[in-house]
């Protein structure tokens, strides 16, 4: 079984997904520039377990390939690390104090658990099934098997032990393609890699100036983030 193809990843599950899907009709024909050299990490609040195991799942999502390179190198895992650190990761938002029924998809997130811990209970449990079907941790699979492994959580079949797989598949797949995607001063997205690999210019919002010099021409611009007009 091959690696998830970058498109079929795109158009996994979740309204996320199918609005990241929508943004692959931009795709060009040229390759993505090669993500910066990957720059000394210093991790917020992820163990190196959660960092072998979310650079495991973003490079079996989002294979190096010539549109783009792989999600640990466009930052994916770095990305996660510092959501999970931040306000987010601690659920400072999020109302927990329960009782916490079996929800509508349309109901979002019920659980008393934080963000943070949430992964980090996906985490474990993903690696005790994967040892007791596998033999080995996650991130220790050859490609097809994560490929395999992915698509029994993604599809509900994979038995883990007093956890959803599915549903933190869903969340685990909405969480790599933010970092995927996002401004890079959020952590990933390197380089502004996926930017290059749709042609979306970034930041910029309003091109009314440009309007008579690029009519019925195709705009390209090199992408600019957050970081670009600090």
């Amino acid at each position: 079984m091959a690696e998830i193809p970058r498109r079929g990843f795109l158009a996994g599950a979740g309204a996320a997904s199918a609005s990241a899907a929508a943004l692959t009709a931009a795709l060009t024909t040229k390759p993505a520039e090669a993500a910066a050299a990957d720059p000394v990490e210093t991790w917020l609040v992820l163990t190196a377990e959660e960092v072998a195991f979310f650079s495991a799942t973003s490079d079996t999502m989002i294979p190096k390939d010539e549109l783009s390179p792989s999600g640990s190198e466009c930052g994916v895992p770095s990305f996660i690390d510092r959501q999970l650190a931040s306000a987010f990761g601690a659920g400072a938002r999020m109302y927990r104090a329960g009782p916490f029924h079996q929800g509508t998809p349309e109901q979002g997130y019920q659980s008393p658990l934080t963000p943070r811990d949430f992964f980090a209970a996906g985490v474990e449990a993903t690696n005790a099934w994967s040892r007791k079907t596998y033999g080995k941790t996650f991130d220790r699979l050859a490609p097809e098997q994560r490929t395999q492994a992915l698509k029994e959580m993604e599809e509900g079949k994979a038995q883990f032990q007093d956890f959803d797989s599915k549903l933190f598949f869903q969340r685990l797949l909405a969480i790599t393609m933010e970092g995927f995607f996002s401004d890079p001063i959020y952590g990933g997205n390197r380089n502004k890699a996926s930017w290059r690999m749709l042609g979306f210019p970034g930041l910029p919002a309003t091109y009314a100036d440009k309007l008579e010099q690029y009519r019925n021409k195709r705009y390209v611009a090199e992408p600019q983030s957050i970081a670009d007009f600090s």
